[in-house]
């Protein structure tokens, strides 16, 4: 199983999130518990039309994490 960068931001009704990997994978909520289900099932989708249309899957970016004091 492959693990995706997914980065959220809040919006001014809640919050968007994409997937720099996969251009165009892209969802919104109110919450980001929402946001983050709904993002875990558009990955799911956006990986499925992209086998059905035989498509190479992009393998994840290395992804590093940062605290700022």
């Amino acid at each position: 199983m492959s693990k995706y960068a997914v980065l959220i931001a809040p919006t001014r009704t809640g919050y968007s999130a994409h997937v720099p990997d996969l251009p165009g994978c892209i969802a919104t909520g109110r919450t980001i518990e929402e946001t983050r289900k709904r993002m875990q099932k558009a990955i799911e989708m956006h990986l499925g039309a992209m086998r059905e249309d035989g498509d190479e899957i992009p393998a994840p970016s290395i992804v590093e994490t940062l605290e700022v004091a």
